[in-house]
């Protein structure tokens, strides 16, 4: 591929032929290239005649491509990484001033960048001393991937496109902030008699300066709450130091703020540049996690923090009953912790109580675990916290201080964002978190509190179904129905027309010795959400997430918000989905299989179709007509296979587009091996004795006879025994985590194993 340096083009590993012709606006040297093959990333690009990535990222040609899928496909257009450019790092705090490097494009030292986010928010780039492009992350009032683009003429044109994922700044690593050490000190200052010197430490690399300002920022909410005039807004407040030395760490003793500044409650302290003039917005920077700013609130509250704070509850206390009621329309918690764990469709990992790091848990004292509802609701954008105690009951303000809350602003933010109450965490903050500092940790009236935040029980409180795909393939529906089907293809596992949520499925062989399949790709959407597909990656020892075809990277991040849905992926065989409805996908990688669960709360009753079955104890042919007994399974599976225009998965390999999309999506030739073979000279029929016991032992027996694969047939009887305990754990009364005597997940407060006996009325069909 002909790679373009600072001053001229030299080509790299295989070439074929390359021009170099004057690039339209003057800034480099672009590459006419007949056909430029890299061998090293496997990329074609290709010149027809003048088509360009310019202004067309997404878009295809006939000839030549402007689409993602063009790297694997090797038919991007010859400007395509020009264009269509890639950066690093990827993602950042919502706060900005993240400096990211333009990984792809080319500039000249005269270049002036400037950096487009979301159509209005411009921040000024630079061209380093390698040649490379930098943009600058902007403060955002938003999560999610954000688009941008990229002038070099100071916004006269801008050529280049990209997208930057914006971080809510609780869900970002303490490594990419400015750490307050001792963080409780500092929104304490001043009451029972803390005080003394703050100190804050940061990583230098975050901040491209040998001095830096130390500076405070404030925000605030103003206007009539649930009108158009009700905006939040970020403003410099003043400087707690000047030209610093960019050492990594600043120490200060406050004073009481002057000139009014401590009216503002709530800031962020911000490490920036020492070349940047004060309050200078959107230039590379690292800040602080936002907190209450008891450490500058001045005299009045220091000499008397119990009654400052008492009086500002009482305001509070008055505000709040002048708001709607939004209590009636947020969802009511799980019952357990088992079921919170649960129900990953509905409800996540609250980050500030979290008992897999410690259960730290600050504003709600003697809970081991939170999480909270993953959807905002409908009207009010208010949010959910539901808080466990080391038994697994939930804890209420009737009976604790670190009782379950609702949010009048949920935590992290709802779309479309941008203004209360709908600001990640920081609406939150004004309208319950501040509060809580006021009546219950800097005075003792929590009752003031718990009035207009009282703990929601679980008598509305409805478990989600769940149904499963796992090993070679086997289902495991809704309802309980247990069976196999080793169709090649693309399938609907489920399908409710009045919740609009599909998700498709498909199989390949295990090998091409055996005739058996295994999912392989899973593709699901809900409404106009964004496409998810989850697939093996071709190493086939970990999962690759697709977001409307584009491959994600995880490396940064592990949850991301996105149009419809969100993702969450700890680790690279591991993949959650979430949509609005409270539809959950989990897909996991065990012994190079997909084990793919699907939990559908109550509203789902009664509506769907697909592999996965109803909820009333039918499998049901795509034509309606019922399935009466196990001969019928494979022409039922068959029956489900997707079309070209309804497909939801990507092609972007040879491979795919021939097996797949130019293939039928039902493939009638291949017939699989339908019974397991009784064969007492089999070399595998020892292991599979030894492996496959229990409920459920015979889809582990065919992935080991049939399959050939012990791994697989393990495998396949960890994911039904994993699947056992769901349900056992979503099952109203469940008191504790049920685990599997074989991977030991957390099963009540402490470790334990108590081995799920599944359902025995329930046989593989």
């Amino acid at each position: 591929m002909c790679f373009r340096l600072t001053d001229n083009s030299v080509w790299q590993g295989n070439r074929l032929q390359c021009t170099q012709v004057a690039d339209p606006d003057g800034e480099a040297l672009r590459d006419s290239v007949a056909a430029v093959w890299d061998l090293g990333s496997d990329v074609m690009n290709i010149d027809h005649g003048g088509q360009t990535c310019k202004g067309n990222c997404g878009g295809k040609y006939d000839s030549c491509s402007c689409h993602t899928t063009c790297t694997s496909l090797r038919n991007c257009c010859a400007d395509y990484k020009e264009y269509c450019v890639d950066i690093l790092p990827y993602s950042g705090s919502v706060m900005g001033g993240t400096d990211f490097t333009i990984l792809t494009a080319s500039f000249n030292k005269s270049s002036q960048i400037l950096c487009r986010f979301n159509s209005n928010t411009d921040t000024v780039g630079y061209v380093d001393d390698e040649g490379s492009g930098h943009c600058i992350s902007p403060l955002l009032y938003e999560t999610g991937w954000i688009p941008f683009r990229i002038s070099s003429d100071n916004g006269a044109t801008f050529t280049r496109t990209g997208s930057w994922l914006s971080v809510h700044s609780g869900k970002l690593d303490s490594k990419f902030k400015a750490v307050m050490e001792y963080a409780t000190k500092w929104q304490h200052y001043g009451v029972r008699n803390v005080g003394g010197t703050l100190t804050m430490m940061w990583n230098t690399s975050l901040v491209r300066a040998e001095r830096v300002n130390i500076e405070l920022w404030g925000y605030r909410e103003t206007g009539e709450p649930y009108t158009e005039q009700w905006h939040g807004e970020w403003q410099f407040l003043y400087s707690l130091g000047r030209d610093q030395p960019n050492n990594g760490s600043f120490s200060f003793s406050p004073k009481p703020a002057e000139g009014g500044y401590s009216s503002w409650e709530l800031g962020s302290v911000r490490v920036s540049p020492n070349t940047d003039p004060d309050g200078a917005w959107n230039v590379q920077a690292v800040w602080t996690d936002s907190h209450v700013l008891a450490w500058h609130l001045g005299y009045s509250f220091w000499q008397n923090s119990s009654g400052w704070a008492l009086d500002k509850c009482l305001k509070w206390d008055q505000l709040e009953s002048q708001l709607p009621n939004f209590l009636n329309e947020i969802t009511d918690c799980p019952c357990t912790l088992a079921q919170a764990r649960a129900d990953t469709g509905r409800f996540h990992t609250d980050y500030g109580c979290d008992m897999e790091k410690g259960s730290v848990c600050t504003y709600h004292p003697g809970s081991v675990h939170c999480v909270r509802a993953i959807q905002a609701s409908l009207k009010y954008a208010a949010g959910q916290q539901c808080c466990y105690d080391s038994t697994g009951n939930l804890v209420l303000t009737a009976d604790s201080i670190g009782g379950s809350t609702p949010d009048r602003g949920h935590d992290w933010g709802s779309p479309p964002f941008r203004k209360p109450p709908r600001i990640p965490e920081l609406s939150h903050w004004i309208y319950d978190v501040l509060s809580f500092y006021y009546c219950c940790l800097w005075s003792d009236n929590c009752h003031y509190y718990f009035k207009h935040r009282p703990s929601s029980d679980c008598r509305r409180y409805q478990p989600s179904s769940s149904a499963v795909v796992f090993g070679d393939p086997h289902f495991h529906t809704f309802c309980g129905i247990q069976y196999s089907f080793n169709g090649r293809g693309e399938y609907t596992l489920m399908t409710s027309a009045v919740k609009q949520l599909t998700i498709q499925g498909r199989t390949e062989p295990v090998n091409e010795l055996v005739n058996a399949t295994k999912l392989s790709a899973v593709a699901m959407r809900e409404g106009s959400s964004d496409i998810i597909e989850v697939r093996l990656a071709s190493s086939q020892s970990s999962l690759e997430v697709l977001h409307n075809q584009r491959i994600l990277s995880f490396t940064e991040q592990t949850w991301m918000d996105l149009k419809g849905v969100f993702l969450f992926s700890p680790a690279s065989t591991n993949v959650t989905v979430m949509f609005t409805s409270g539809a959950g996908v989990e897909v996991r990688l065990r012994g190079g299989t997909m084990a793919t669960t699907v939990l559908l709360p109550h509203e789902f009753n009664g509506t769907t179709e697909g592999l996965l079955g109803n909820w009333n104890c039918d499998l049901v042919f795509s034509n309606g007509t019922v399935v009466l007994d196990k001969e019928q399974i494979f022409d039922f599976g068959a029956s489900w296979a997707v079309s070209n225009e309804s497909a939801l998965f990507t092609y972007d390999s040879d491979y795919l587009l021939d097996m797949y999309y130019h293939s039928p999506r039902h493939d009638p030739n291949f017939i699989p091996v339908f019974d397991i073979p009784e064969n007492p000279d089999d070399p595998l029929i020892n292991q599979a004795a030894e492996i496959c016991t229990g409920v459920g032992s015979d889809f582990c027996r065919y992935d080991i006879l049939v399959g050939r694969s012990p791994a697989m047939g393990n495998a396949t009887r960890m994911s039904y025994e994993s699947h056992a305990s769901l349900v056992t754990d979503l099952r109203p009364g469940s008191p504790f985590r049920v685990c599997s005597e074989f991977s030991g997940e957390w099963g009540g407060e402490e470790t334990s194993c108590a081995r799920s006996k599944g359902d025995s009325s329930n046989e593989p069909v």
